[in-house]
């Protein structure tokens, strides 16, 4: 797989310096949006198979991969408009933006509030669940609270992350990929994103009524939902909260078209590089 190179770019008027990563490729621009605490990496099995057909760019949100950090402005009343002001820099013409977990909340909203620097969004695993229907915070906030993994030696780290990796086979690349997430100090693994800004973040997201925006939703839209058997561990309430909310999406958009994995982890650009991209391209191409 080619080597793709990171470049930084200021935000006008946010105060804001954003890393992204740009594929290259030929055809209509295609943005993709990580997940929180994740970066830019996670794209790395899935942008080079839309290149043939598209231009494909990826951003680290504020906070993440080598972008700036600023101690305040999780919020999607902050996130967004980071987004706007990325493409407008860039000057891209309205790009499908593809949004994984976060990422797919920030590109519903996106596309309702600033339809016109899209053709469309691709929601991946995100954007449709109302946690607050099924949750108080205080719930929520003890479920999404991520472990505190500061100053643990990178061996100990990789070797805990193979033991739970089910996603795909693991190898140096896939390492490279989910170390990528943090900062590597002394051999020992930091956060990039701190627990209290990632907490923000979690906050944004539970606060944030999907059945609010989708009626409101005039561009094109595709969401890609997983679904695995539930298990012990993975019981059917979440399994129930997941198609509450999507029959709810699909009731209340009638641009978005629903699909849903089978059998599929909830990092599909991981387990399943080729089926997310030839459902993306499948959706932009009569965008273009």
């Amino acid at each position: 797989m080619p080597t793709v190179d990171g470049q930084f770019v200021d935000l006008p008027g946010r105060g804001l310096r954003l890393h992204y990563r740009d594929w290259g490729g030929s055809g209509p621009p295609i943005l993709l949006l990580h997940g929180l605490s994740s970066n830019t990496r996670i794209w790395d099995w899935t942008a080079p198979l839309l290149t043939d057909r598209f231009r494909v760019i990826a951003l680290d949100q504020r906070g993440h991969g080598p972008s700036d950090v600023p101690e305040s402005g999780y919020g999607f009343d902050e996130t967004v408009p980071d987004v706007v002001a990325f493409i407008e820099a860039r000057g891209l013409d309205r790009p499908i933006v593809v949004g994984h977990s976060w990422g797919a909340s920030v590109a519903l909203a996106l596309g309702v509030e600033h339809p016109e620097h899209t053709r469309g969004v691709v929601m991946v695993d995100g954007g449709l669940i109302e946690l607050s229907r099924h949750r108080t915070w205080a719930e929520a906030e003890r479920d999404l609270m991520p472990p505190e993994l500061d100053g643990i030696p990178v061996e100990s780290f990789v070797k805990g992350i193979r033991q739970w990796q089910q996603a795909a086979d693991w190898s140096d690349e896939l390492g490279e990929m989910v170390l990528a997430n943090f900062a590597i100090r002394d051999e020992k693994v930091y956060r990039r994103l701190p627990i209290p800004l990632h907490m923000q973040i979690a906050r944004a997201i539970y606060e944030m009524r999907p059945s609010d925006l989708l009626p409101k939703l005039t561009r094109p839209a595709l969401a890609i939902s997983c679904e695995l058997e539930p298990t012990e561990e993975r019981g059917l309430a979440w399994q129930t909260i997941r198609r509450e909310g999507i029959e709810r999406a699909r009731s209340l958009a009638p641009t978005l078209e629903v699909v849903v994995m089978a059998d599929t982890v909830h990092d599909v650009p991981i387990q399943r590089p080729r089926e997310l991209a030839d459902l993306t391209a499948g959706f932009a191409a009569p965008l273009s």
